[in-house]
């Protein structure tokens, strides 16, 4: 049998217990908010994004900013409706995605990089002509080329992606491969002709 002055405690227990069994319920009615939902989400992915972020770009800033921008378009999507069915694929899928775009921004950059290095001697008209015979002759060759080869390598050349090429010139990707090496023979071979190239 319980002790008189224990009851009052056991009772201020129990009435505590049945006010949090109605917040769960009430909890459970209502909708999440989408930031939410989100939270919840990155707390459950966010290390091992990071991980593969960093395995993939070797950067520690550039791996959080890829998972940061991840979960900024999942927002984007919960906000709209449009949930991914297996979010955690999702959001591999898009940090893959922005870490081969911030790739190939590199690499442009890298390859434009020379166009803004300012050269403070000034070596007189005569770099300036030879360099306008060579882009002369480039055009001429790149001209004889056909259509598809020289859209390929123009492409190549300015950081397209080999299956973008292969789709905008309709070929498939061993195909344009193909096309890409022999073009980019055909054509070092005909400047070599020209003088162009030593």
């Amino acid at each position: 049998m319980a002790r008189p002055h224990v009851l009052p405690i056991v009772n201020a227990f129990v009435l505590s217990m049945d006010d949090l069994e109605v917040l769960p319920a009430t909890m459970a009615m209502s909708t999440p908010r989408s930031d939410e939902i989100v939270g919840a989400i990155y707390d459950d992915h966010q290390r091992e994004l990071y991980s593969f972020a960093l395995h993939a770009c070797r950067d520690r800033e550039a791996a959080e900013d890829l998972v940061q921008e991840s979960f900024v378009r999942l927002m984007i999507e919960v906000d709209a409706g449009r949930m991914p069915t297996n979010v955690r694929g999702w959001l591999y899928r898009v940090v893959a995605n922005l870490a081969v775009s911030r790739g190939r921004r590199a690499t442009v950059a890298r390859r434009g990089l020379h166009a803004i290095v300012e050269h403070d001697d000034d070596q007189g008209p005569e770099p300036a002509y030879l360099e306008g015979e060579r882009r002369s002759d480039l055009e001429t060759v790149l001209g004889e080329l056909g259509a598809d080869a020289r859209t390929a390598l123009l492409m190549a050349a300015n950081g397209f992606s080999g299956l973008e090429i292969a789709d905008a010139i309709g070929r498939s990707p061993n195909a344009t491969r193909t096309l890409m090496c022999r073009s980019r023979i055909q054509l070092r071979e005909r400047l070599v002709s020209m003088g162009t190239v030593a």
